[in-house]
């Protein structure tokens, strides 16, 4: 399935690669792992009717350069975020965050003291114990990962895959997300970002997320066997004004199950967004 992103933008580390859609107010679309802004690829043609929408891979994935020695940690991340916002010229976006895509645009936010106008997050890593499962079992044995016969390796990313999402891919759907890890150079670029993500580089901010002042939204799937309903618990508890909102059905990949769902959240106006959809919810808060 053809998804290109056309532009380069340099960072110490590698060339990030990005696109731009549309026109209107900015909105930003920031990806998680072991993704890539491919997952936007129905969300951002949508919202790009009203708005100018941003996407990207980040480094070390996707279209993105991929290499040894990169620094593919949370921190690099979100400092290489901030540059793109500079590069764009973007003062006060709305930012969509999911998975470690939620971390990276609270670091940016908190650390990297770059501005949003509001902010999204779903399925969102973001604070909190969630060095857990296959994750933790790559951060502690990653040598031996990393010498996985390739059909092992395959199978396993597949497979990890597959268990974000509650509805299923379609055949040529998995096969996109699997392109960027297979052989060589691929099964050691996914390990290399997987050994890298800390959660010392959330728990570096948790004590901001409370005087957090601009809109922010809680979206999540009930059946997330990635990061459980818990999760966004722990994260509306300590941002307290956030709206939180549940999708029936769905797991931690909400562009694959639910994006009709999804963007009528991200799109003013809808249903979910207007005074209506916030009664029916019991969320008081003005988007």
């Amino acid at each position: 399935m053809k998804w290109t992103l056309g532009e380069e933008f340099e960072t110490p580390d590698g060339t990030v690669r990005w696109r731009r859609l549309g026109s209107g107010d900015p909105v930003v679309l920031v990806h998680g792992t072991p993704y890539s802004s491919f997952l936007w690829r129905d969300i951002a043609p949508a919202l790009a009717r009203t708005r100018t929408v941003f996407v990207f891979d980040h480094l070390g994935f996707g279209q993105s350069d991929q290499r040894e020695g990169q620094d593919l940690s949370l921190a690099a991340h979100a400092r290489n975020f901030a540059r793109l916002l500079d590069h764009w010229e973007l003062s006060c976006p709305s930012v969509v965050a999911h998975d470690i895509g939620g971390a990276v645009a609270l670091r940016t936010l908190l650390l990297e003291e770059r501005s949003y106008r509001d902010l999204t997050l779903f399925d969102a890593v973001s604070g909190g114990e969630w060095e857990r499962g296959l994750f933790q079992l790559i951060l502690e044995h990653a040598e031996v990962f990393q010498q996985l016969p390739d059909y092992a390796h395959e199978a396993l990313v597949a497979s990890h895959l597959r268990h974000a999402t509650h509805v299923g891919f379609r055949p040529e759907v998995l096969d996109t997300f699997l392109a960027p890890w297979r052989a060589a150079a691929g099964q050691a670029a996914f390990y290399r970002q997987y050994s890298q993500i800390r959660q010392a580089d959330t728990a570096a901010y948790e004590h901001l997320l409370g005087g957090m002042s601009l809109p922010v939204r809680l979206i999540w799937g009930r059946e997330d066997r990635i990061l459980p309903p818990e999760y966004a618990e722990w994260l509306h508890e300590r941002i307290p004004h956030a709206e939180l909102h549940w999708i029936e059905g769905a797991g931690h990949l909400l562009q694959e199950d639910a994006p009709g769902q999804l963007l009528a959240y991200l799109t003013p106006g809808s249903p979910q967004t207007g005074e209506e959809g916030r009664r029916e919810r019991g969320v008081a808060r003005r988007w």
